[in-house]
């Protein structure tokens, strides 16, 4: 690529910038929780109808997915879960395809009044956007399109075909990207502009999702010794939860990818339900917990475990042991995926393009790092022979309150992510 066409894409990227905040904002402002992504889904269904890519815009069938690998078990209806992808056919294809991935799908905003503002009216200060998705991971759809943008305002288009993807459910199945390599959707590599701070991700953590059903006796608590409380009794089956999360974490359990974390591994106990009354001895208790898994360690041993942890513990105590918890899987059931483990000449041509991206972008040079969350990664990589790069802004407080992104860091991966297109696919004349 010319240093001619490098400059020509990063000024690009700069004339547009301004619209691409405001696309930001409008973005950030549909609330996108799981089943109510229809309006976001509208939005960007428009902006791509509106660049000239054919649109492909279905609702997921469970009966379509759930017997691939990777599909995770959901409780909720798929009524409202749409993917929206829009695609661009190279006319020489004289290059490499390319995925560009993102999720639309927003994590709940909690109690209103712990934001400082509202978390679905973003807005704009010292150089952030702050609101519910605005960094995880709107930010990081706006870039792959501004970028595809910036190609468009230099006359060029990507020599390959290019699918741009935006995608539901990457929250807590992941079931969203995997509708889309059962519809077809494949290529030579795939790009998801996760906000981990402008580092190429090399390794992520799996992640499973189940809930613990307790039955208990009920009585008035002035009898209570006759009655058993299902919400004290989910205690010791939480204690010896974290007691196997610490044997997970074992050094001698720790692939190379994460043997310089001492506890990488996270066990959350997520929600809390029970009883019915606060002058009656709770009758039933539910938890949810999310526990996380290496890259390489199998869903269904570390299930199996999980089982055994429970119900050795349950058999421990005096009421447990005759009314054993009932365990169900919902959500999440990922696998670990570490590119870095990827030794095909696929891959190292896909990590060398970016790093050179990254370098003439920021004039440093590409961090490699192991996080221990999940995207989606996990499905390009493990089950469509697809390196799958994950690499995006800098954000505050994903998941929290008062959620931010840097704009110029979105700024920066915008433009790296032009050169990354630029040279993965090659270019062509619009």
């Amino acid at each position: 690529m010319s240093d001619t066409l490098q400059h020509r894409l990063a000024a690009a990227v700069d004339a547009a910038f301004d619209t691409q905040i405001a696309f930001l904002l409008e973005l950030t402002s549909h609330p996108s929780i799981r089943g109510q992504e229809q309006s976001a889904q509208d939005f960007m269904a428009a902006e791509l109808t509106k660049r000239g890519y054919a649109l492909d815009r279905w609702q997921i069938d469970v009966a379509d997915i759930q017997h691939l690998p990777g599909f995770s078990p959901v409780l909720a209806t798929y009524d409202d879960a749409v993917n929206v992808v829009g695609t661009h056919r190279s006319k020489t294809n004289q290059g490499r395809s390319l995925i560009l991935n993102g999720h639309i799908d927003v994590v709940p905003a909690g109690p209103l009044d712990m934001w400082d503002s509202p978390p679905f009216e973003p807005t704009v200060a010292d150089g952030w956007l702050y609101g519910r998705g605005g960094g995880d991971m709107k930010a990081g759809l706006a870039s792959n399109l501004f970028a595809l943008d910036a190609l468009a305002a230099c006359g060029l288009a990507p020599a390959a075909d290019v699918f741009y993807q935006s995608v539901v459910e990457e929250e807590c199945t992941g079931n969203g990207a995997l509708a889309c390599l059962a519809r077809g959707y494949k290529a030579d590599a795939a790009l998801i502009p996760e906000p981990f701070a402008e580092h190429l991700v090399t390794a992520q953590l799996g992640v499973i999702w189940f809930q613990v059903y307790l039955k208990g006796l009920p009585t008035h608590v002035a009898y209570a010794g006759t009655g058993a409380n299902a919400i004290e009794a989910a205690i010791p089956l939480i204690s010896a939860l974290h007691a196997m999360e610490h044997r997970w974490n074992a050094t001698e359990n720790r692939p190379a990818d994460y043997a310089h974390m001492d506890h990488a591994l996270n066990l959350n106990v997520g929600k809390f339900e029970g009883g019915d009354w606060t002058s009656s001895v709770p009758a039933w208790s539910v938890f949810d917990v999310r526990m996380a898994i290496f890259p390489g360690q199998s869903i269904d041993a570390a299930k199996a475990e999980i089982e055994q942890v429970i119900l050795d513990a349950a058999r421990d105590n005096d009421f447990l042991r005759n009314s054993l918890p009932e365990i169900v899987y919902h959500g999440f059931h990922a696998e670990g995926y570490a590119l870095s483990q990827d030794s095909s000449a696929k891959a190292a041509s896909a990590i060398n393009a970016l790093d050179q991206a990254h370098r003439i972008t920021t004039g440093e040079d590409l961090v490699h790092e192991a996080i221990t969350a999940t995207t989606d990664a996990r499905f390009f990589g493990l089950y469509a022979d697809t390196p799958a790069l994950v690499y995006g802004p800098r954000a505050e407080a994903i998941h929290g309150f008062n959620e931010r992104v840097d704009l110029e860091s979105m700024r920066r991966v915008t433009k790296a992510t032009a050169l990354f297109i630029a040279d993965w696919c090659g270019t062509e004349d619009q």
